[in-house]
């Protein structure tokens, strides 16, 4: 993975300023995004250290987050932990572990997230949990049952700011990796969760 960096249009995000590009992200927003992303890979986390209980790479990266998510602007210690962690993912001795590693890794880079109308941001919202569904799939007896669950946790863990995230981007790019599967499904069931929040939010009204 290469070091996040803001692309053209993009402000710095710091403290509770906002970031401007096709739309506004403000901190709370980005923070929303990282514990949805954090919870993910924090469920894996164990398929890793079971096996590498040395190398406290992942770790590092969602305690990295953890940072932004408890007020602290994101940083160089982001920039280095996502990285660090995906380095580890290499290494791992199984596939279950390499997809936890990842999650760890997508969870410590999701605070990058910008506010440009692409595809490929998605990435950021909805890769930590697809990779942690994938490490589900390969660590457990009844893999399938198991990554379906934890797609389903996820949703339930999305809140309405998460939601409304999402929904200002596009569905997320159809790849042919179980990955790239799984982020569609996941995609699928939170718009649709999403659109379920609306509904009932014009009933309240």
């Amino acid at each position: 993975m290469t070091t996040p960096s803001s692309p053209p249009g993009a402000q710095t995000f710091s403290g509770h300023q906002t970031t401007h590009g096709d739309f506004t992200l403000s901190a709370e927003e980005l923070r929303a995004v990282t514990v949805f992303a954090v919870a993910a890979a924090l469920e894996v986390l164990p398929i890793f250290e079971d096996v590498c209980p040395e190398d406290m790479r992942p770790r590092q990266a969602i305690e990295a987050a953890q940072l932004v998510i408890d007020g602290a602007p994101r940083s160089r210690i982001q920039r280095l932990a996502a990285p660090a962690a995906h380095r580890a993912a290499k290494l791992a001795p199984s596939p279950a572990a390499r997809h936890a590693a990842m999650a760890a890794g997508d969870a410590g880079a999701s605070m990058y997230l910008h506010p440009l109308a692409h595809a490929s941001q998605v990435a950021h919202i909805l890769r930590a949990p697809a990779h942690a569904a994938c490490a589900w799939e390969h660590a457990a007896v009844h893999g399938s049952e198991a990554s379906q669950a934890a797609l389903a946790r996820a949703v339930e863990r999305a809140t309405p700011g998460l939601l409304a995230v999402l929904m200002r981007y596009p569905r997320a790019s159809q790849g042919t990796s179980r990955v790239s599967e799984y982020m569609a499904l996941l995609d699928d069931a939170l718009r649709e969760a999403a659109i379920g929040e609306n509904l009932r939010s014009g009933v309240r009204s």
